[in-house]
Parts: C-alpha cells; structure tokens; sequence
C-alpha cells in the first residue's frame, strides 16, 4: 500500500506574501528554504507518493483569473520537476471560506479517491502544510500532520479556523500533530527516522558467526567489530562515504588466520546488501576516482544482477595492519557473488595504506551513486528485470 505526503503549496513550498496572499506575480515567487533539496532527498529515497492540496480562493474570478495563476503554477512545478519532484496529482479548490464547500480544505471533498481505495495506506501518510486547516485536514483523512510554521499557537486564526477549532478538542489536535517545525531539513530527518527499514543478516559456520545490519539511505553511522582492527576501519569507510547506516560483529576463527573472517563478512555483507536494494528507480551504475595523496583508485559498478570482478590492483606488502593485502581481492570477489554485481577496481600509488583506503572510500561512493532513486520509478533495464 502507497503512503502519501498531502503537501500544501503557499506557506509550505513556497513563502506567502502578505496582505493579499496571493502569489499573482512571478516576482512573487519565493521558495520555502531547502524545500527543493530536501524534497528532493524525500522523493529519492523515502517510499511516499507526493499529493499537492492547495486552497485557491476565487480562482477564476475576476479578481484572481486564471490567466494569471497557471504561468505562476506550472512554473513552480516546472522547477520543482528539475529536481526530481514529481506530484502524483495536484488538488485546487477554488472556493471561498464562506461556501463551506465540502472539497474546501480541511474538507476532504477533493481527496474521496484515496480514502475509498485500499491502494493507499492513509495511516501512514501525512498532511504537511503551515495552516491549521492543514491539521484539521490530517484529522478528517485520518493521518498524521506535519505543522511547518515559524511560530505554532493557536494566535490569529482566520474566521474559517476559529470556526472549525471551535467544534473539537484541543487535546484531538495535539494528537493529529506529529511535528511541529520551521524547517524542511527537519521533516527529512524525521519522515527518514520513521521509515528506516533496517535489515538484519545473520551468516554462521562452523568458522565464522557474521552479524549485520543496514539501512541503505542513512547517515553513514556504523559499529563494526571483527577482531581486524585495520579491516574495521576499511569498513567503516564504506559506512560514511555511502552514508548507509551499517553494523557489522564478526566473531571468526582469527586463531588460524584472518581469511575466514575477511571473506565471510564479505559474503554476508554482499547477502545483505542485495536484501535491502530495492532496485525499482536507482541509477543502477555507479563510477568514482579517488585521489589520496600519492594513490589514485578508479571504481565502476553496475547493480545489474551479474557478479564479475575486475581487479587490477597490486600490493608489495604482505600485511597492512594483520590484514594480510592478499584478503582485498577476496573480499570483493565475495561481496561481488553476492550482491550480484559487476565491480571493476582499478588503483595505482607507491603507499599501501593509501591505496586501499582509497579503493574502499571510492567503492563507497560509487555505491552511493549505484543506489540513487531517480524520479522514473522504473527497473532500469530494457529487459524489466534485473
């Protein structure tokens, strides 16, 4: 079931102009601050279906035609498009307060298709808008609101509000309210906390015993343990320049040697990682070059359900850390088998320690790249299946 964002346009998207409120002029036209990137950042990586409901008093009227306000309208849109953000439909209501039109918000009028089809998970959905009509609306569809204002109280109400306050409870608009916020930055982070799906992987054997867990579009937060101090710290790399939240406790049988514990925890990270991946709209491929001081490394990677390795990487060192330079390769060829994927590494560089820390802080961000939603929705393949 689809989860939807209902977004109010003026006050939320873009600033209001006082005394008059309508946005009847190009000039007019000012962004809310981060609402593109951070919208931005919600369509690609968060699994909502983006709703505009917009209030439009007298539209078509002499004195707001329509001459006017659609240029003004689909430019906004148009900009927005630019960035990926995409409405899945766009509800105007073009009455006065004094109707009391039914579609008028925070009437549902407009919005009966979502309510009346179990294509949609309304629970989970939310109203975001700066008015309390827009939290009133939440309470009518039975959903949850996002309140973005400079100042939340219950001051300078317009009539249809105090109107409408007057009928319920307080304590029953309190509830409706999820967050209360002036920032778009702030409803990122919070709708991401709500829907961090993150997956938990268990590999055990007779000489390992890996435990992982991931969430692919986080902040590149990570625990890792395997008894490999260096080998952590390689991993802790892939965690930040991806900004996957990742987990990772290996107990291997390091008493015999480190490949066990190497390999294996690239087994289940690759295991993991292919669980996780809903491959519907990435970009699929993913390419970097890294510089570190005197180490270039080139990393390209394809999500295309094929696992290949391509390593043209040499090390003079037997060791960096008590991680035997030998393990690198393997480690990827068994995150490659894996996740199913096609990884060329390329490095060059005198210093070894350089060299592979750059080949891990490049295959991160080619991952990065790899697993960005775009706005098409679609597997990216000719095929339809990858």
């Amino acid at each position: 079931m689809k989860k939807i964002l209902f977004i109010d346009r003026d006050g939320t998207i873009i600033r209001e102009t006082p005394p008059t409120y309508q946005i009847d002029s190009i000039e007019k036209i000012s962004f809310y601050p981060k609402v593109i990137f951070f919208l931005s950042k919600i369509v690609q990586e968060l699994n909502y279906n983006l709703v505009m409901v917009t209030n439009q008093d007298g539209l078509g009227t002499d004195q707001f035609p329509e001459k006017i306000f659609w240029p003004i309208h689909n430019h906004i849109l148009n900009i927005l498009r630019t960035e990926g953000i995409n409405f899945h439909s766009i509800h105007i209501d073009r009455t006065f307060p004094e109707e009391k039109s039914s579609t008028r918000k925070p009437g549902v009028g407009m919005l009966s298709t979502y309510l009346q089809s179990d294509l949609y998970n309304i629970s989970k959905s939310f109203v975001i808008g700066d008015r309390l009509n827009d939290v009133f609306l939440a309470k009518n569809l039975g959903c949850k609101s996002i309140w973005i204002k400079e100042n939340h109280h219950y001051k300078n109400l317009t009539k249809e509000e105090k109107d409408y306050f007057s009928t319920i409870e307080e304590k029953d608009i309190k509830k409706t309210i999820s967050l209360k916020t002036d920032s778009w930055e702030n409803i990122y982070e919070y709708l991401s906390s709500i829907n961090d799906k993150r997956l938990v992987h268990q590999r055990t054997t007779l000489e390992t015993n890996v435990k992982i867990s991931i969430f692919l579009y986080g902040k590149g937060r990570s625990h890792i343990q395997t008894g490999l101090g260096f080998f952590d710290h390689l991993l802790q790399q892939i965690a930040f320049h991806s900004s996957i939240d990742l987990n990772i406790q290996t107990k291997g049988d390091l008493y015999v040697d480190e490949h066990h514990t190497i390999e294996d925890t690239g087994i289940a990270l690759g295991e993991i990682f292919d669980q996780s991946l809903n491959k519907k709209g990435i970009e699929r491929y993913g390419f970097y070059l890294i510089p570190m001081d005197d180490s270039l490394s080139t990393v390209a990677l394809d999500l295309g359900g094929r696992s290949q390795l391509v390593w043209k990487a040499r090390f003079f060192r037997e060791k960096i850390g008590k991680v035997p330079t030998e393990m690198f390769y393997h480690f990827f060829k068994s995150f490659s088998l894996s996740a199913k994927c096609n990884l060329y590494i390329h490095a060059t560089g005198k210093n070894e320690h350089h060299k592979i820390e750059s080949i891990f802080k490049c295959f991160a961000k080619a991952i990065k790249m790899a697993i960005r939603k775009n706005y098409f929705s679609k597997i990216p393949s000719s095929k339809g299946l990858l």
